[in-house]
C-alpha cells in the first residue's frame, strides 16, 4: 500500500507524530525546571565525587575523568547529566570537568612549588604541552603567568 487514501493523510500523520514528539520534548525538558531539589542533589553528588577524584591519586592512575564514569556512578546517562549540568551551571558535563581540573591546578600552582610539568602528570596529563593548552584555553593564561601573577 503505497499510496494514501487522500492527499492530506500523509500530511495528518507527519502533525500528529510531530506534536507527540513535542509533547516529549517539552516534558524531557520541563523535568530540569521541576526537580530542582533532585537536581541540586545530582549536582552536590556529582561535585563530592569530583572532589574525591581529585583528592586522590586517582588522576595519576586513570587521568582525567570520564563523563561516562561519572554518570554510571550518578546511576543516570551521560546526555542527561549533560543536560541537568547546562540547566544548573551553564556547563555540560565535560566543561564542567575541565573547569574543576582547571580550580585545582590554580590551586596546585598558587599553593606548590611544584613546576608546570609536575602539576600536569599530577593532574593526569601525560604531556604537559596538552595542559599548558587546555589552562590557556581556559583562563587565557599560561600556567607559568598564571603563577607569576602570585609574585
Amino acid at each position: 500500500m503505497d499510496s494514501a487514501i487522500d492527499l492530506v493523510s500523509q500530511e495528518v500523520m507527519i502533525s500528529q507524530i510531530e506534536l507527540l514528539l513535542n509533547y516529549s520534548k517539552r516534558f524531557y525538558n520541563r523535568q530540569f525546571i521541576t526537580r530542582k531539589v533532585a537536581n541540586n542533589d545530582l549536582l552536590t553528588r556529582a561535585e563530592e565525587l569530583l572532589d574525591q577524584y581529585f583528592d586522590t591519586e586517582n588522576m595519576l592512575i586513570n587521568g582525567l575523568p570520564a563523563v561516562q564514569s561519572l554518570a554510571d556512578q550518578l546511576n543516570v546517562t551521560p546526555h542527561y547529566l549533560s543536560d541537568m549540568l547546562r540547566s544548573l551551571t551553564g556547563q555540560n558535563t565535560q566543561q564542567h570537568i575541565h573547569n574543576r581540573l582547571i580550580d585545582k591546578a590554580k590551586e596546585f600552582l598558587s599553593t606548590t612549588q611544584l613546576s608546570i610539568s609536575e602539576v600536569a602528570y599530577k593532574l593526569g596529563f601525560e604531556h604537559p604541552q596538552s595542559f599548558n593548552k587546555l589552562f590557556k584555553r581556559k583562563t587565557k593564561l599560561s600556567p607559568l603567568e598564571y603563577r607569576q601573577s602570585f609574585n
